[in-house]
């Protein structure tokens, strides 16, 4: 079992995380408070953006292929390495997703 630190940009907190656990189990363990709701890879409410690293996700269904490369759902995520992560950042489309469902919002 090899651990690695996950350092979140900007608030200067990090948590050692084994390759074998979730980012997110880590951080509740650690007592960080880290987004999150359906811890099934799905709502993308953990979402967070990479920025130096890697992780494994497969189970991540939330986000597309191309997304993978470049956000973590914390909830699924496992490192491969040290890394450094912004927490909410989501990826563009549930960003895309909010756009739409605010100007059908405003059309009302």
């Amino acid at each position: 079992m090899t651990e690695y630190t996950v350092e979140f940009v900007g608030t200067g907190e990090t948590v050692d995380v084994s390759d074998k656990q979730t980012i997110l189990k880590a951080c509740l363990e650690a007592g960080i408070a880290q987004e999150y709701s359906c811890r099934v890879g799905m709502c993308l409410a953990c979402s967070a953006e990479i920025v130096e690293g890697e992780v494994t996700q497969p189970a991540a269904r939330g986000l597309t292929d191309e997304e993978r490369e470049d956000y973590a759902l914390t909830c699924m995520a496992r490192p491969q390495s040290d890394l450094k992560l912004k927490r909410g950042v989501y990826p563009p489309s549930i960003e895309q997703d909010a756009a739409g469902a605010a100007a059908a919002a405003d059309d009302d």
